[in-house]
Parts: structure tokens; sequence; C-alpha cells
């Protein structure tokens, strides 16, 4: 009966995969668990996938499907985010708690989604219980299709690195301290894809550490992406002696300008190409080093990693480049994001020209000023706001509310102007217009760099300076090619304005992406819906939805079984039904 079943399975699965062979389908399988590493000396539990931290690199090609079904052994609730990728007509997959209930200990639950019309580089994380700060993120690179120029030649390979701020605690541990009203303070170091620095001074790095190694050949050139995946600190991103063109962020190819160094910022993407034209007389840093803090206090905190060129004469050796010098003037930071623009004379996913799209012509239908401001005690907690308000997340998600009309979970109400009274705490979401195009300004009142993102889009980047912004700080915006992203810093004292046409419907997270920030409640949700009747603009809800808070009667209890031949033939019968179930809504949705 099994080899009938599995045989019916593969042929059911072969005439599917001739029907839609023009969108092909890529299926990974990920255990999420605990595994110990000492990135810095010190042993403590980090969250893997398939025993990988990082974990794996999901390289596709735009338009394909995603099947991600996700096994998680950790003892307590877990949820992925896909940074960046848009999800379109598809906020189910988000994988944030406004959206979709969370992923029991000991349960699975299978991601299904298409890069559609997309392109670039992103990267993958946890979203709840500030488990990023203990890993689970990896790159994600969606390629162009063959038919579709790319505006620079094609490089001899392709590096992903992932920079971020870490500390010697568990996750847990930095929860309960900011639970208990306490900053998390100094980190003990910056890791360079999960390892600690490079030993060239032994006095601020004494110990010798697991350091990452790039290994490369002499005379070529390589795309190298590079992710800002830590907790809350700006990092300047160098490679010794070599220029590094920037080609491409969060899926928009810039106008190509040489950078010696780049401020790279929590939760931003990056990708350059680098050519090795340098002499292999020694290997060269790869710097990854704090921003806006007092240096000599922060100085062991810089990851280094090698670059090794294959016929090297040495180790590296010497000095650390040397970073930006202006820890109280952040003018060269704000003015190299000014700088990054659109590419207006080259396609993306599509062949038709980014700059085709000239959203300086078009109505703004809403405006948002969002400020945010220092951490205040709200009900005896510490909390972060936005214009006065701190989310909290209800236990029933948004958009689950939404299907089944449930009223009183969240109210539509965020004031389009930060509030005059004293901040609160609630669960009060913004009324999008579908179709609508609309203006956010972010405004930071804080003491440090804030980095904003929405899920579900990208959006222009079309102003961003000193001071408090006015109606008439407009008169800067610019309005021809500012970079299309959805991810942006937000300098302290400063302001910065995004443009966002709202054609994606369903409940997507503008949130900071640093973790401390974001725990604390400043994040809000934007609805979009539809007014018509039309099953032609968002996903149906999928199948394999978990049931919480309100819902919870409706979940099924989930019965796992591992390891047995039966339970193989099993699991391949359920990813046929999601493979037929995602190909049907796509089929009927697009």
């Amino acid at each position: 009966m099994a080899s009938k079943v599995l045989l019916g399975l593969v042929w059911a699965s072969a005439l599917v995969a001739v029907a839609f062979a023009a969108d092909p389908f890529a299926h990974f399988d990920w255990d999420v668990s605990y595994i110990h590493v000492s990135p810095l000396g010190v042993k403590q539990r980090v969250i893997a996938i398939n025993g990988q931290f990082p974990g794996p690199i999901v390289n596709v090609t735009t338009n394909w499907n995603l099947v991600v079904n996700v096994q998680n052994n950790l003892d307590e609730p877990f949820l992925l985010t896909w940074d960046g990728v848009q999800h379109r007509k598809n906020s189910w997959q988000d994988g944030v708690l406004g959206t979709t209930c969370p992923i029991p200990a000991g349960w699975n639950w299978t991601y299904q989604f298409q890069v559609k019309d997309q392109i670039g580089s992103f990267y993958y994380f946890p979203s709840l219980n500030f488990q990023r700060a203990a890993g689970g993120y990896g790159g994600i690179i969606i390629n162009n299709r063959p038919v579709i120029s790319v505006p620079f030649g094609t490089p001899d390979g392709d590096i992903t690195i992932f920079i971020g701020d870490w500390y010697n605690h568990n996750h847990t541990d930095l929860r309960k301290k900011l639970d208990g009203g306490q900053e998390l303070g100094m980190p003990d170091g910056v890791l360079i894809n999960g390892k600690g620095p490079y030993q060239y001074n032994r006095t601020l790095v004494p110990n010798a550490y697991d350091y990452e190694t790039i290994n490369v050949n002499p005379g070529k050139t390589y795309r190298i992406r590079v992710h800002n995946v830590g907790v809350s600190t700006s990092l300047n991103f160098r490679i010794q002696n070599h220029n590094m063109l920037l080609v491409e962020t969060e899926g928009t190819y810039t106008v190509q300008q040489n950078y010696t160094n780049l401020d790279i910022h929590v939760g931003q993407s990056y990708s350059f190409l680098v050519t090795m034209d340098q002499n292999a007389s020694s290997d060269y840093y790869i710097v990854a080093s704090p921003r806006f803090v007092n240096e000599s206090i922060w100085a062991k905190v810089t990851g280094v990693a090698v670059l090794h060129y294959s016929n090297s004469k040495g180790k590296a050796s010497g000095p650390l480049p040397v970073p930006p010098n202006d820890e109280y003037d952040k003018s060269f930071s704000m003015n190299q994001a000014k700088n990054i623009r659109t590419n207006t004379t080259t396609g993306a996913a599509r062949p038709n020209p980014q700059g085709s799209f000239r959203y300086g012509t078009i109505n703004v239908t809403q405006v948002y000023v969002l400020r945010n401001k220092p951490p205040v005690t709200i009900d005896g907690k510490r909390r972060t706001t936005l214009s006065g308000i701190s989310y909290k997340n209800p236990d029933t998600p948004l958009r689950l509310a939404d299907q089944f009309d449930l009223k009183g979970v969240y109210t539509l109400d965020f004031p389009t102007k930060p509030i005059d009274g004293p901040p609160k705490i609630a669960s009060s979401v913004i009324n999008g217009t579908y179709k609508g195009f609309m203006e956010i300004i972010l405004q930071n009142n804080d003491t440090s760099v804030q980095t904003y993102h929405l899920d579900g889009y990208a959006f222009f980047v079309v102003g961003m300076d000193w001071g408090e912004w006015t109606e008439n700080s407009r008169g800067q915006y610019n309005k021809w090619d500012g970079v299309s992203r959805c991810t942006t810093q937000v300098f302290p004292g400063a302001w910065t304005a995004i443009l966002v046409s709202l054609d994606n419907v369903g409940i997507w997270n503008l949130r900071t992406e640093n973790l401390d920030t974001w725990y604390r409640g400043q994040e809000v949700y934007i609805r979009i819906v539809n007014p018509e009747i039309t099953n032609k603009t968002e996903l149906a809800q999928p199948g394999n939805t978990i049931y919480c808070g309100q819902l919870s009667n409706k979940q099924q209890p989930q019965v796992h079984h591992k390891g047995s031949s039966d339970s193989s033939i099993m699991g391949a019968s359920v990813k046929l039904l999601t493979f037929l179930s995602l190909i049907a809504s796509i089929a009927i949705f697009s």
C-alpha cells in the first residue's frame, strides 16, 4: 500500500511540475534547535537551523515559489519573518504576531509564498521574544530571471556576510533585563558570520577566537552581500585597501558608487562588487566597528574577519583601517545615506526601468508623523512608544481577527500626529487606504539611531535632515531617484520621510529593527483592505493556519512521528498537498 501511495505521489508531482514549470518550487526542511557555541569565548545557547549558525542561504530566482517546513525544537514559541520579501497578496506568511500565531514548541509549520517580481539581498530571522539576539537568521538571495538584464557583469562569486553586535548572555537573560527596566548596555563584541574577531591586537583581543576567513582569488570580482543582523548597534563596514562598489540595497539597483567604508544600520542589507586587485603580500582585514560611540571605550567591540587571497604570502597584521571619526557629528553618515539613490536607467525584476514609477508626481492621500522618544514608564513598565502609543500584541493576531470578524481585538485609530496626552499601551492600528499613497515622517527624538522596516513593501526614502520635521521640509525632498528599499535609518534628533504606494492588501508591520526598542513596543501595523469584494487582491487563508487567542478552540492537535518510513511517506503526502494547495491559490489569484 505504501509503495502505491508513494508512486501516486511521484506521478502527481511530476504532472504538476510539468504544468507549472514556468514558476519553479523550492522546498526546504528546517529543524530549529539550540546548539552551544562560544563565539566570544563564553559558552552559550544559540538558535541554529539544521545545526547551522548562521542558518542556510536561500538562493532562488524571482517568481519562484518557496515552501519552507519549520520544525520548532526550541523550548518556546517561534516564528520566522522574511525581512524585505514582500509576500505579494499574502500577509498570512509574514511571520509576525499581527498576522500569524506562533509555532508552539515541538510543532512544525509550513510557510508557502512566492517571491513575486522581486530581486536582491534580504535575510530571515526570528521575530519573537528577542530571539534574533540568539541567532536563527540566514540570507535570502533573489536573482533576476535570465531574460532580464543586470546593470553589471556576472561576478566571479557570491559571498554573504552577517555582521552584528553580540552579548555573552542568552536571549532569555537579555529579555529579563529589559523586563526589569534595565538597559542592555555595551555589547560584548561584534560577530562576523557568527564568529569572533581575528586577533589583530592582543590587548583588545586577548584570546584567539575562531574567526571568519573569506577565501578569494586574485583578479576576480565578487558580489558581497552584507546584512546587519545585530541587536541595536550601527556598524561601519570596510575591507582593508579595497574599494566597494555599491550596486544594490534591499531589492533596488543603486547608482553605482565606490566606498572605502559604509555605515550599515541594524536590519539593513547592501551588496557590493569588490575586485581583488591588491597584491598578495598578506591577507587583508574585513572590519565591522560600532558607530556614534566613544571609540576608546568601545574599542574591544569590533568585528574583524580576514580576506584571504589564494596566493597570499602572510597573515594580516598591523592596525585596522581607520573608521570615520564623527562621534559627535553624524553629518558624514547622513550624507552617505542621502547619496544612495535608485539607478533609474535599469530594470530590476521586470524589464521596465525602475525610474518609470514617477513617485514625485503622485498625490499623497495620507500623512502620518511617527515620533519615538526615549523609554518611559507606563503602568509600572519600561516601554517605548511611537507617537505616544506603545504597541501591545493582542492574543489573537489582527489578520485572524479580521478573517473571523472578531471585535475589540484592536482599534483602528492610530493618530496621524503624536498625541498630546500621557503615553499609553494599546493595540492601535493605522487605517491605510488601498491604492493610496502614504507619506510617513519618522521623527527620532531619542539619543540613538533607530532603523525602521515596513513588511510587505518597498518605500521611497525621499528626505532626511536634522531637527524637527515641518511642512516646509517637503521642499528638500528628492522627488526623482530616492532609493526604494524596506529599511531606513533615522538619526537621533533628526527625521526621515518615506513615501509608500499602498497596493499590497493585508496587515503589515512597521517597526524599529533595534531589538530593545522593538521589544518594548516601538511598532505599529498598517491595515490595507480592498473595499471591493474580489478574490484577486489577497490570497486565501492557508489551510494549515495555527489558531490561538480567541480562536484557540479551532486548533486541532498536532501529532509528530519522526524517523519511521511511514512518517516519511506521510511527510511526502503532506508536502504534495501543500504543493497542490499553493498552486491552486496561485492559479486562482494570479
